[in-house]
């Protein structure tokens, strides 16, 4: 959560807007959390180097027009640093959300992990722009000397440069690639992005610092570094009673859809239930799939030897596909992200059956018959939390294919500080409002609808199924590479002619192009594959 000292700036008070001037608040204060290893202790040694997450700033410079919403953006430098600590890089934001981020400063624990620069070069100025701004912006890229590598810019409203005391560069190896990530602001041919990793997942130990990138005049290249946790180890990462209070504090409220039949189960009541396990060669010969599912094949690859389908009996099917919300069990993977300086808790739920799909091809909304339905759903949001100290950074809500990241500012609250998380009509993707929320483009697109019906408070049953760091026993069924449920059984092409019988031939061509583009998770045509089998789940959530 960003705190604000202002500069004294010469500006307009007509001209700023509001949200940014506006630190965002939590609902409710976090909690103290347990004790143990180094979680929320404020600082992390990354081998030589130790930071610690700045969250107060001082204003230095803000245009207010251009960016998302043509609000402008606002340039701060880290304040209230500890002893021994030196700023690395300034932080800017977009000035249509409430000020929240942060930035990492450093301490040299070696002698010779961080140096002055030996100079600037001026990237960027405002000078001689007709635009609404807070005087005249200057931002500088420090020049470091040889071996060692700049991650972050310094912004001034004077031309003069600043001091070489101002920054601090880090050697080299205590570095590690970064990329432009979010668009914060742009004016003619100069940019302004929010920085990553380029490597990131729980294999990758490049640190993101919170720091911005100015690109200017078409440069096509980063001219910054990330940090890198060269110890790579996981003191920082919270213990299991940690996870488990920071689940109980930021634990998603799930809203399903008022017309929603399918529902959400655990594992063991749908294989209570009567799922079978088939082997290629031996369709006629299915097996019972045992309640923990201890007799699945285990590792393997996805090679279509093995699939899960539902009963033969047709009611016993229909009991199933609507699933247990009592039994709904959020499946917890806890893994390291940023080089262990924060934590992913990826929330996975699994639905049964996913119903069928609807579009909207302009102004008509259609039923697709049969297209979209399948067997065994596995959806998942995932919540960021820093290390630092146990503050929620943001969440990601996964949609098919793709997905969005949230931050939290950005979020909806209830319960204090749980977000909450709708589910999509029939077809289970998650999002963090309410709305139709077409999947396409212009006003052609798959519908997933969502609305406050039934909640499921995810924190009220819950299992962590995987965690390497903690040693976590993993269920059989989380090791099974396999799909939860048969190829596609029905025609698409018999069902699109359904479709268009009752259309006129422009929406008829439109229907035809919309259903091929779809990927083959949202059409059903196999049956998924379990969460430990995605790229997701040793990856980010983001490409």
């Amino acid at each position: 959560m960003g705190n604000i000292n202002n500069k004294s700036l010469n500006q307009d008070d007509d001209n700023v807007s509001p949200p940014i001037d506006t630190p965002f608040k939590f609902p409710s204060p976090l909690p103290a959390w347990p004790s143990g290893q180094g979680f929320a202790s404020g600082f992390i040694d990354l081998g030589g180097l130790e930071v610690s997450q700045i969250s107060s700033f001082t204003k230095v410079w803000a245009s207010h027009e251009g960016g998302p919403d043509d609000l402008g953006a606002t340039f701060f430098e880290p304040s209230n640093l500890p002893n021994g600590f030196f700023m690395l890089g300034s932080y800017s934001q977009r000035n249509n959300l409430p000020l929240f981020g942060f930035l990492l400063v450093g301490k040299d624990l070696s002698g010779d992990a961080l140096k002055a620069p030996i100079d600037y070069t001026l990237v960027w100025t405002s000078e001689n722009l007709n635009i609404k701004q807070d005087g005249v912006g200057y931002i500088w890229l420090p020049i470091p000397p040889e071996g060692y590598k700049s991650v972050g810019h310094v912004v001034t409203t004077s031309p003069q440069k600043p001091s070489l005391d101002k920054i601090r560069c880090v050697r080299a190896d205590l570095t590690d690639v970064s990329e432009s990530d979010d668009w914060i602001w742009r004016h003619d041919e100069f940019n302004v992005y929010s920085t990553r990793p380029k490597d990131r997942g729980i294999k990758n130990f490049g640190v993101f610092t919170g720091a911005f990138v100015a690109l200017n005049y078409g440069a096509a290249a980063n001219s910054l570094a990330c940090l890198k946790n060269v110890k790579e180890n996981s003191s920082a990462m919270p213990n299991l009673s940690q996870v488990q209070a920071l689940f109980q504090a930021y634990s998603p409220l799930f809203y399903f859809h008022p017309n929603e039949e399918y529902y959400p189960s655990s594992v063991n009541w749908y294989f209570q239930n009567g799922v079978l396990l088939y082997t290629k060669g031996q369709e006629s010969a299915p097996v019972a799939v045992q309640p923990d599912g201890a007799n699945l094949p285990q590792g393997g690859s996805n090679d279509g030897a093995y699939w899960l389908d539902l009963p033969t009996d047709n009611s016993a099917k229909d009991r199933i596909k609507n699933g247990d919300i009592q039994s709904a069990t959020s499946y917890l993977h806890i893994k390291p992200v940023f080089g262990a300086t924060h934590t992913d808790i990826a929330l996975w739920l699994f639905y049964p059956f996913n119903g069928p799909a609807r579009a909207k091809i302009e102004f008509i909304n259609i039923k697709l018959g049969k297209i979209g339905q399948h067997v065994g759903d596995w959806e998942h949001v995932t919540l960021r939390i820093s290390n630092f100290n146990g503050e929620l950074q943001g969440v990601y809500f996964s949609q098919h294919s793709g997905g969005d990241w949230m931050s939290a500012p950005q979020l909806e609250f209830e319960n204090g500080n749980k977000p909450v998380a709708y589910s999509s009509y029939h077809g289970h993707a998650s999002y963090a409002k309410s709305g139709q929320n077409l999947q396409g483009s212009g006003n052609i697109g798959i519908r997933n609808d969502t609305a406050k019906g039934l909640v499921m408070d995810t924190g009220a049953n819950y299992a962590v199924v995987a965690a390497d760091y903690l040693k976590i026993v993993e269920p059989a069924w989380l090791n099974y590479a396999r799909e939860w449920g048969p190829k596609i059984s029905y025609d698409i092409a018999n069902e699109l002619n359904k479709i268009e019988r009752l259309l006129p031939g422009k929406l008829k061509r439109a229907i035809e192009k919309l259903v091929k583009s779809l990927p083959s998770e949202v059409l059903g045509e196999e049956g998924p594959t379990g969460p430990k089998f995605k790229d997701m789940w040793n990856g980010d959530e983001r490409g």
